[in-house]
């Protein structure tokens, strides 16, 4: 890394032979990159994930008609457009290693940008054009419209309304991917494959439900024709991409002499593991790294149990202790521990076999990844839209072992710390900012609780039955009224001498 001497580069097609030594080009002919994958969701997990993956393979030679045309379907969604389209698609990916080394590297896998809003007849000719083959998704565990209780659609959404109106111009993914399914259908083309690569518990299965109920309500005929025809594979996939901060783009600018709007920083591990089901062929991602399996179930479940389950650990409890990035909570020996007894002793008992994989590596891995000081993510970030990560991530581990005779005591602690967080006032009195879909519903619920301990848990559709269990809502209301009494460091201690006691009984 060298100290910039000249006036930072602007990011472009034309400049890339211009970019300093210490920052890698995507060194292939972009020219001749043809764009069949359409992408929604182009947020910097994206562009960390699949679109590096895809740029490794053209780096290599190959793939180059899998280019990426990427979707803004929001209006918020603006900004990136603008941002990438003005920079040729080009974009800075910088991975952070834990002793400070920078690698930057330019990735031109994304060819093409489209704002859904300003024309969406476009997007859906996109979609219809014979050149794409895969339509893939980060829309957000909360995109999906999944009923969080019953599994079942929610047809109830504003915007899925609009989109069920007979005429009507797609504002939703959904909208958009039905009608490009639709038009492929009525010119007798084969359909794309969706492929979802977010972090839901078979993600896959999830969008063929959804989008197949979605389309049903418009079309019987075309919802019977995506169920027979149209492949929807799982993954797993696996990244630590925190917001892009100010700082970053500064620091781009200042030791690399490259100036980028919206750069993406990254944590070095990265894993992609994908079901080998495409409708109409697929880029050999093999190549790049991904694992390409029959099964996706165990390590899927694996890393939202662990590493997703564990991110929800660290969080609440780690922001009302004070800290506020996650490397600070995983260099505390208190918060170690207790991460690595939720993992071991809650989390991993509700695993199936993982082929290939030493759970107790993976574990201490995590912590390690976790505790890497120049990724720098924030607690805000993991405590955010916790009413669509909790459901999927936590609950089905402390239902699992509710059913099994599990320990539940750590998993109810982390329902307890969401439930304070919610209160919006820190331990120090202090606001916090609550970022969540439904953040009038859960810190009603959470103002409740001096008079209902459990106002925070009836909520069943993000917690099914739990209020009902004896067992569960004892754990919880002792560690949520441990919480206001003495503060959650003050709490983990306890918590921590109770393992303790344990160990030394002989228990596990």
């Amino acid at each position: 890394m060298t100290t910039a001497t000249r006036p930072p580069v602007a990011i472009s097609a034309a400049t890339l032979g211009n970019l300093p030594a210490e920052v890698s080009p995507a060194a292939y002919d972009r020219s001749r990159v043809t764009p069949s994958i359409v992408h929604f969701g182009v947020g910097s997990f994206h562009r960390a994930h699949e679109a590096m993956y895809l740029d490794r393979l053209m780096a290599q030679g190959t793939a180059l008609e899998w280019g990426i045309c990427g979707i803004g379907a929001l209006p918020q969604d603006r900004r990136i457009v603008d941002t990438l389209t003005a920079q040729d698609g080009l974009y800075t990916l910088v991975v952070k290693h834990p002793d400070g080394h920078l690698e930057p590297r330019v990735i031109g896998s994304i060819v093409e940008m489209m704002f859904a809003p300003e024309d969406p007849q476009a997007v859906v000719d996109r979609l219809a054009d014979p050149r794409t083959r895969i339509v893939s998704l980060t829309i957000t565990e909360g995109g999906y419209h999944v009923n969080q209780v019953t599994g079942e659609f929610d047809a109830d959404d504003p915007s899925i309304r609009c989109d069920l109106v007979e005429g009507a111009m797609p504002q939703t993914v959904f909208g958009y991917v039905v009608a490009g399914l639709a038009a492929r259908r009525a010119a007798g083309r084969p359909p794309f494959t969706v492929m979802s690569c977010d972090n839901l518990p078979g993600n896959g299965d999830v969008a063929r439900r959804m989008m197949t109920t979605f389309a049903r309500l418009k079309d019987p005929d075309l919802a019977d024709w995506m169920d027979e025809h149209v492949a929807f594979p799982n993954s797993m996939v696996d990244r630590i991409t925190p917001v892009t901060a100010p700082e970053d783009i500064g620091h781009l600018a200042e030791e690399f002499g490259v100036a980028d709007g919206w750069p993406v920083v990254c944590e070095p591990f990265t894993q992609w593991v994908l079901q080998d089901r495409f409708t109409d062929g697929r880029p050999p991602l093999e190549d790049a790294g991904v694992q390409l399996v029959d099964d996706v179930a165990p390590y899927e479940l694996m890393k939202l149990r662990l590493l997703n389950a564990s991110h929800q650990a660290l969080c609440y409890l780690g922001y009302l202790s004070g800290y506020r990035y996650a490397h600070e909570v995983c260099q505390d020996p208190l918060f170690v521990g207790f991460l690595l007894a939720y993992m071991e002793r809650e989390g991993s008992p509700t695993l199936p076999d993982v082929p290939g994989v030493d759970l107790d590596g993976y574990r201490h891995e995590l912590i390690d990844r976790f505790a890497n000081p120049e990724v720098r993510d924030t607690l805000a970030r993991l405590c955010a839209e916790s009413s669509d990560r909790i459901p999927k991530w936590l609950v089905p581990v402390i239902n699992d072992n509710l059913e099994a005779g599990g320990e539940i005591d750590r998993s109810a602690l982390v329902v307890a710390a969401w439930a304070r967080y919610a209160e919006g006032v820190d331990e120090q009195g202090a606001p916090i900012e609550i970022v969540d879909r439904v953040k009038d519903r859960v810190m009603a619920a959470a103002a409740r609780q001096g008079q209902d301990k459990l106002a925070f848990i009836r909520d069943r559709d993000l917690f099914g039955a739990l209020a009902d269990d004896a067992r569960f809502t004892g754990a919880y209301a002792a560690a949520l009224d441990s919480l206001h009494a003495k503060g959650a460091r003050a709490t983990l201690e306890a918590r921590q001498a109770l393992d303790s006691i344990g160990r030394g009984a002989g228990g596990r």
